[in-house]
């Protein structure tokens, strides 16, 4: 039986599953609606209720609650790179709201909205990746090498609790719909749509 993944393969994954959404969610928004205007913009509404329900609402909340403080007291020095990250984490929520309010502008009001959602699209993608590699460059390697087993053992078993499906692979019930619209409507050679 294979083990357990760790808090940190977990994070890296579900980093990596996001990363995978946000370059998508770039491409599909750089080809335009093209011919399907409501294909597009369902999967883009698809897109960004899955970064706010389970980054936002789920990853986000165990970094700042469980991680972020087991580094802080083994690593005091790190302070100002955790307060950016915390930073980010409060601002992360509102911006994915913003750009869902962005979008659905475009969608209902035309083209005159298209550049704003663009915009904002662009520099959210930019923010968001940039913030995972903050993480995984200035946090992770330490934590790995410096946490205490105790440490280690709380924080694989928060983060093995309520894992992002799209980094598992694995449906969680009541999430079908949304995976399907994300990983099968968007369209080739983003999805398999």
């Amino acid at each position: 039986m294979p083990t357990a993944p760790s808090a940190f393969q977990i994070i890296r994954d579900e980093h990596a599953a996001v990363a995978a959404v946000l370059r998508s969610m770039l491409r599909l928004v750089e080809q335009g609606p093209e011919d399907q205007p409501m294909r597009f913009f369902d999967v883009l509404r698809a897109m960004l209720f899955y970064i706010d329900e389970f980054p936002e609402q789920r990853h986000h909340p165990k970094e700042s609650d469980l991680l972020f403080p087991r580094i802080a007291r083994i690593a005091p020095e790190l302070m100002p790179v955790i307060r950016r990250l915390e930073a980010d984490h409060v601002q992360g929520e509102s911006r994915v709201r913003e750009l869902q309010h962005l979008l659905l502008a475009w969608e209902l009001l035309g083209e005159s909205r298209r550049e704003a959602f663009v915009a904002a699209a662009r520099e959210y993608v930019r923010f968001y990746l940039d913030h995972m590699r903050v993480e995984e460059v200035q946090l992770l390697p330490l934590a790995e090498r410096e946490l205490s087993p105790e440490d280690r053992s709380a924080l694989d078993a928060a983060f093995r609790q309520h894992r992002d499906p799209l980094s598992t692979g694995q449906q969680e019930p009541g999430y079908e719909r949304l995976f399907t619209r994300i990983v099968l409507k968007t369209p080739a050679p983003l999805g398999v749509g």
